[in-house]
């Protein structure tokens, strides 16, 4: 019986399986009627999306006519499985790569998957869950076929400092990976609490990248599809997260009361801010157009736009506008709050409508606002020349 391996690779921006044999024309003949086959000449093989129902539908083609070798695929979509927070949740190609050229040992999958459950259980956000397994699936990578349970502080310490001095990582990169460690070790393992003193690398003080009010109208102009440009307007006149836009649902706007109802926000906290007339007006032809049902902005399928295209949006929109400031819809949050303050808004106003815990995280935008700095006459222009 010819023997058939199922192989995992990543293809033209997707997740594939590789169906790889020795030459016979029968076979070939019943794999080219397997539905959504394709050759590649790159890897010189048939080749189907990585899909549960795809991998059905050629076992069952292939069942009784070929032994079947699914060892290394199974392998793969555990490790794909410990790494993502979904299973229809997209990965890139260096991921993909890293999966099947240094996969990490079954006990330490048990590990992180361990670690997953635990804080799920414990009510972490979506957004902490993906980073700490991110930074912890990164130092068990590096272990091999050594259990992460054998660690001890002066290997955290170490790989810690090769973090920072080899990886050249950000010191806020390093506290994730700290805060993953410190996780895993005394909540999971039960450990004592030694690793309490890890140190951590001072976070460097970065004054946030706001844009001028004349740059936020260039980019809202430069959008000329209705639903992008209702997203952009919705994340600048709110204050809001990329993940707090896509998330909005319908029932979300008030225009009875004029507020916006962003629910389970960062810290699972809800919050009102108020909505604009300019937006209700462009919110209403865009649902007029659109007509969402659930989400406020739908994806393909009627689900929540992703968080990556709404960023797309934006970088489309600066590099029309010709702005070269740096920065993701987080920047539209860091201008609405600085624009706030110059207009006159009290500090503590500003902290509840954009959720912050402490006022200290607020008090930032004191440093980028002009609302105090711009009446300070430069030495150089009084100089009599």
């Amino acid at each position: 019986m010819i023997v058939i391996q199922f192989l995992p690779f990543y293809h033209n921006k997707q997740e594939c399986i590789g169906i790889v044999f020795k030459h016979d024309n029968s076979v070939n003949d019943i794999i080219k009627k397997i539905k959504g086959v394709k050759w590649t000449a790159t890897r010189k093989c048939w080749y189907i999306l990585c899909t549960k129902e795809n991998y059905q539908a050629a076992a069952d083609a292939l069942k009784g006519i070929a032994e079947l070798q699914t060892g290394d695929l199974k392998k793969y979509l555990l490790q794909r499985k410990a790494l993502t927070t979904k299973p229809e949740q997209k990965i890139i190609a260096g991921t993909a790569k890293m999966i099947i050229q240094n996969p990490i040992s079954e006990e330490n999958i048990i590990a992180i998957n361990t670690l997953k459950k635990m804080l799920v259980l414990k009510g972490y956000s979506s957004n902490t869950i993906r980073n700490y397994c991110n930074e912890f699936h990164h130092l068990l990578r590096l272990l091999g076929n050594r259990s992460v349970n054998d660690l001890q502080k002066q290997h955290v310490l170490s790989y810690l400092l090769w973090l920072l001095e080899k990886q050249g990582c950000s010191e806020t990169q390093v506290h994730t990976a700290v805060n993953a460690i410190k996780f895993y070790f005394e909540k999971v393992m039960k450990r004592e609490k030694e690793f309490y003193d890890l140190p951590r690398p001072k976070k460097p003080f970065k004054l946030p990248e706001v844009l001028a009010e004349e740059e936020v109208i260039e980019i809202i102009k430069k959008i000329n599809n209705l639903k992008h440009r209702t997203m952009i307007m919705a994340g600048y006149a709110a204050g809001m997260r990329v993940s707090e836009i896509v998330n909005l649902k319908v029932k979300d706007i008030d225009s009875k009361r004029m507020m916006i109802h962003i629910h389970s926000a960062k810290g699972k906290k809800d919050r009102l801010v108020p909505l604009s007339k300019k937006l209700l007006e462009t919110l209403r032809a865009y649902y007029k157009e659109y007509k969402p049902k659930e989400f406020l902005f739908e994806g393909q399928s009627g689900e929540a736009y992703s968080t990556r295209s709404a960023q797309q949006i934006l970088q489309e929109a600066k590099d029309k506008a010709g702005i070269s400031k740096k920065g993701s819809i987080h920047m539209l949050r860091h201008s609405y709050a600085t624009h706030l303050m110059e207009g006159g808004t009290d500090i503590r106003i500003i902290q509840e409508l954009l959720g912050h815990n402490s006022i200290k995280t607020t008090m930032r935008y004191t440093h980028v606002s002009k609302k105090d700095l711009g009446k300070i006459e430069s030495p150089l222009d009084k100089l009599k020349w």
